[in-house]
Parts: structure tokens; C-alpha cells; sequence
């Protein structure tokens, strides 16, 4: 009888583990018989709880005798060895085609006919089996969409809830929403914090443009501030965990950490599942909150343009902050996350007794800012940047050592410290602030020679903006003094297509005497011999008399023409 004849049901187990359980049953029978105490009984066992016949199970123990394969996978078809399997090839031709079975078999085709003599390629079917047969799901994903799309096949672990400021998680996300940012469309950049056991959203800025390590400090001061507007949710945490961003591993960011007494927990490269959390909520703002918003860029396919409707009124940057602040007010104080088993993120907050370290908001100040050394306070104010700052503050004070500290990018204003003693002596401005329309005539000789040299100057003339926390107008950054503008528009000056004409560089010729020309004309050319008439124009005030033609040669006697 054949094994396919042979199918019992007295076992009572599915088809499928009367199969995996074969190999342990014919190496049990094969332990029997080796010490001398294998019976008939024993096989007919065997075979009804296996579901095929005593001889096949007889069949099994002597090929297993003699091949270690057949004893491990007994009943396995005896033509493996001859079977397609993909090999390291095929791999490779799988990853270069993004999965397309279908293209690596007319590959596969084509360098089987180069051979000599040409060699047999296998079928698509037997292509599209093999793949499905040795090959993982997570494998063939990986293959056709990358590491992202492999890892949704993956198992993960989940940690522990923890208590409240136990874990922090960071991360910048750029919005896909077009906003008007001084009349220009851009996808903004939101920064926030989150804690890991409540899943509340601690604290979060806006950056009009490509976010930096500004945009970590705002972002950090809001989540720790409990005071209003940003209460009741803050604190110190424990730990933060950051993905390998240098905004969040900077000099300026890691000291301030440092100096709260939290620790910075850098994860490895391209593990998203290791900060859950923050990567939860990247995910759930857009369908929630974005797709919905004016503006809203759909997601293209790859390779295609993200798209709008034309003549959709986009929300102004004020407008887009107050809605998302609305919305992470939502998040934290009605929305109830499936792991929270029915609370909100303030409710779970609330019920932990968790003491919190709260930090006063002029320390918090200090702690943000950046370190530039110490300089000596002159009667011409603080010398920062090759620029002055003066304070109301610094009179009487001159020759005082002090210690600046400033706000990345925001160098219209710097903060001074005594160097002694460490006490914060006040803020010192820009002098000499350049106005606002000159920083707007610096903006667009700037854009000007941005298209000229875009390559070269692409980097450089990247517009910064200020985070924002709460609902307000855009702000840009980048401070100019007088005397820097009037500079800079001096060297943007005579460099346009039409400065750098030279019309009267060569005057033209003067008209033949004929000619009336009008006299503020004729003063701008060459004094001099009248330019030559054209070819075949009707003067009759020609010099011969020809009315502007040319009078035929003469001819002498010896034949020269003259």
C-alpha cells in the first residue's frame, strides 16, 4: 500500500501533526530496536497513531538504517536532492528586482542560454514554489520592500508599563501638511517628548522649517515645565531615549541633559520598535489629526510628487500650531490608548504616586542654553560673534569678566553670567539691529544669488525658524546689524544680468550726414567718418550722386579695372 493510500484517522490527529510527529516516532522505534525490544506491537502503534500502515512504518525504520535524512524526515520525497532551491543567486537577483518573480526568471532564462552548452532554467512554478518554500515571509518582504517592510513580519518584545517619568521618548517628525510660512508652502517639523508608562505627550514644539537642537531645547523645556500652560504633565525623568539624531546628541543638548541628572539612552541605528512609543504616536497623528487638516499631502507613490487640490487655502503657521497643541490636548486628556485599559494618559498620571523632581523655570532657562566662554564686558558692550551686545544693565560695569550663553540660532539676544560667582547679571541685544527692511532687501539679494549658485550655496542659505510651543507667528532667526546689511547689499550690488550691461562702453558709429538725427542721439555716438551705408538702401543724398549705389568699375586701356 502506498504512504498517500494509507491515511487512517484512528490517531485522531490532524494530518498535519501526524506528519511532524513521524520523526520522533521512527527514532523512538529505532532506540527500541537498538536494544533488542522492538516489537510488532509496537509498530502497529505506531502506524495507527501516525495515520499510514504497519509495512510503511517497517519501510521507514530500514531506510533509516542507512541515511540520517530519512530518519529525520521519514516518508520525505527521495528526489530532494535533485529539487530547485534558491540559492544565493536568485537571492540576489530577488533584491535587485524588488521581488519581481517574474523578472528573475527571464533572468535566470537568459544567463542559462549564455552558457555553454546552454543550461536548463526551472519554470516559474517551480521558481515561485521554491521562493515560497525556502524562504521566510519576513525574508521575501525584506527582499521586495527593505529592512522596514521585514520587520513587520518580525516578533517583538514589549517592556514592562514602569512608572510615570521612568522612561522618556524623543523623536522629530515632519508633518505632511503644507503651511503658509511667510507666504511660502512648507511641511513643518514637530518635536515632542512622551512618557512611556502614562503615553502623555510631556512636551512639544513646531519648527517652520528643518528642526535643530533649538527645537530639542524648547521641546524639552515644555515637557519638564508642570506651570501653566504646560501642566500637569512634566517633571525630570529618569532616561531619555533618542534614536542617533545629532540634534538630540549635540554638545548643547547632551549637557543640558547632563546637568538635569538625565540620562541619554542612544539606541542602535534603524530600530524604531526599540522607542515604541514616540513611533506610536508619529503614526497616529497623521490619520487622526493631519489627513484632515487644509493642505494635507497625500502620500505618493515612489518616485511620484506629492499632490493637492489646486487653489486650496493652506493654514497659516499660527493656525496649525494652535490645532495641534488642541490635539495633543486631546491625547492627553480624553483619548484612551488600548495598552491604558480604558483610562486617559491623565488618568494613568494621576493615579501614580510617583514623586516628581520639578526644576525652577529660571534654572530650567540656564540649563537649555549653550556655552560660549567667557568674554570681558568693554564700554562698547559684550563682544559675541564679531558683533556687540549691550544691556541696560551694564552701565557703571565695564571691565567685569563674564560668561556669555545664548539660545542656538537665536542671535539677537544673549544671555551674561557673572564668571565668579555664576549669577545671572541679564540679557544683552543685538546693537545697532539692522531694520526690518533692510534684513528684507539682505533676504532677496540672497534668494538672487541662491539661483545663481545653488549648488554652491544651497546649505548656507538655509532660513532658520524658532520653535514654537504655543500659537504664534513664525519667527524667523538670524540677526543682522547695520553695518552687516549694508555690507552685504554692497556686494550684491551691479552683480544682476542687467547692472552688468555696458551699453556705452562702445558708442555706435555716427549716422551718414543725411540722416536726421535727433541731437540727444547723435551726442552719445563716435565723432568722426559717417558709417557706411547698407547694401542696396536708396540714399539720394549719396557723396556720388548713385542714390546709395555702388557705380560700376571703370576698365583702362591694358584691361585693369579701376
Amino acid at each position: 500500500m502506498e504512504d498517500g493510500d494509507a491515511v487512517r484517522v484512528g490517531g485522531g490527529l490532524p494530518a498535519v501533526s501526524r506528519t511532524a510527529l513521524r520523526g520522533p516516532a521512527v527514532r523512538r522505534l529505532l532506540a527500541l530496536q537498538g536494544r533488542g525490544e522492538l516489537t510488532a506491537g509496537h509498530v502497529r502503534v505506531a502506524a495507527d497513531a501516525l495515520g499510514v500502515s504497519e509495512r510503511t512504518v517497517w519501510r521507514w525504520l530500514a531506510a533509516a538504517h542507512s541515511d540520517e535524512t530519512a530518519a529525520a524526515y521519514p516518508g520525505a520525497r527521495s528526489r530532494a536532492d535533485a529539487r530547485f532551491t534558491v540559492t544565493p543567486e536568485v537571492r540576489g537577483l530577488l533584491a535587485l528586482w524588488k521581488g519581481n518573480v517574474r523578472a528573475v526568471h527571464r533572468e535566470l532564462v537568459l544567463r542559462a542560454a549564455r552558457q555553454s552548452p546552454p543550461a536548463d532554467a526551472p519554470s516559474l512554478t517551480t521558481l515561485h514554489r521554491a521562493i515560497r518554500r525556502d524562504l521566510t515571509p519576513g525574508e521575501r518582504a525584506g527582499l521586495a520592500g527593505g529592512e522596514r517592510a521585514a520587520r513587520k513580519h518580525d516578533v517583538f518584545l514589549s517592556r514592562p508599563r514602569g512608572w510615570r517619568n521612568q522612561a522618556w521618548e524623543t523623536d522629530h517628525m515632519q508633518a505632511p501638511v503644507l503651511v503658509d510660512v511667510d507666504g511660502t508652502a512648507r511641511r513643518p517639523w514637530i518635536t515632542w517628548f512622551t512618557d512611556c508608562a502614562t503615553n502623555a505627550i510631556t512636551g512639544v514644539a513646531v519648527t517652520p522649517g528643518h528642526p535643530s537642537r533649538e527645537s530639542v531645547l524648547a521641546a524639552l523645556r515644555s515637557a519638564v515645565l508642570r506651570e501653566d500652560p504646560y501642566g500637569p504633565f512634566g517633571g525630570l525623568p529618569e532616561k531619555v531615549r533618542v534614536d542617533r539624531g545629532k540634534d538630540f546628541l549635540s554638545r548643547t543638548v547632551t549637557a543640558a541633559f547632563d546637568l538635569l541628572d538625565v540620562r541619554v539612552e542612544d539606541l542602535p541605528a534603524y530600530t524604531p520598535h526599540l522607542k515604541g512609543t514616540v513611533e506610536g504616536l508619529n503614526r497616529a497623528v497623521e490619520p487622526m489629526l493631519l489627513a484632515a487638516l487644509p493642505g494635507y499631502v497625500r502620500q505618493p507613490r515612489p518616485g511620484k510628487r506629492p499632490t493637492r487640490p489646486k487653489g486650496e487655502v493652506l493654514l497659516s503657521f499660527e493656525d496649525f500650531t494652535a490645532r495641534l497643541l488642541e490635539w495633543t490636548r486631546w491625547w492627553n486628556t480624553e483619548h484612551r490608548p488600548e495598552p491604558l485599559r480604558g483610562r486617559t494618559p491623565l488618568q494613568a498620571w494621576q493615579d501614580d504616586p510617583t514623586p516628581l523632581r520639578d526644576v525652577p523655570a529660571a534654572d530650567l532657562w540656564t540649563f537649555t542654553l549653550e556655552d560660549a566662554g567667557t568674554r570681558t564686558l568693554t564700554t562698547r558692550g559684550v563682544r559675541f560673534k564679531k558683533r556687540d551686545y549691550v544691556g541696560a544693565w551694564m552701565t557703571g560695569q565695564a571691565g567685569i569678566p563674564v560668561r556669555v550663553r545664548f539660545m542656538p540660532h537665536h542671535d539677537h539676544r544673549i544671555e551674561i553670567y557673572h564668571v565668579a560667582t555664576g549669577r545671572y547679571l541679564g540679557p544683552a541685544d543685538l546693537a545697532d539691529q539692522a531694520t526690518e527692511e533692510q534684513i528684507s532687501a539682505v533676504r532677496s539679494a540672497r534668494a538672487a544669488r541662491t539661483r545663481r549658485l545653488r549648488k554652491d550655496l544651497q546649505a548656507s542659505q538655509r532660513e532658520r525658524y524658532a520653535a514654537a510651543t504655543q500659537p504664534e507667528a513664525p519667527q524667523r532667526l538670524g540677526a543682522l546689524t547695520t553695518a552687516q546689511a549694508g555690507a552685504e547689499l554692497a556686494l550684491a550690488t551691479d552683480t544682476g544680468p542687467a547692472d552688468l550691461a555696458l551699453p556705452d562702453l562702445i558708442p555706435p558709429a555716427a549716422p551718414p550726414a543725411g540722416w536726421r538725427t535727433p541731437a540727444s542721439l547723435a551726442a552719445l555716438t563716435t565723432p568722426g567718418r559717417p558709417a557706411p551705408h547698407p547694401s542696396g538702401s536708396d540714399d539720394a543724398s549719396a557723396p556720388d550722386g548713385s542714390g546709395g549705389r555702388a557705380a560700376p568699375p571703370t576698365t583702362d586701356e591694358d584691361g585693369d579695372a579701376s
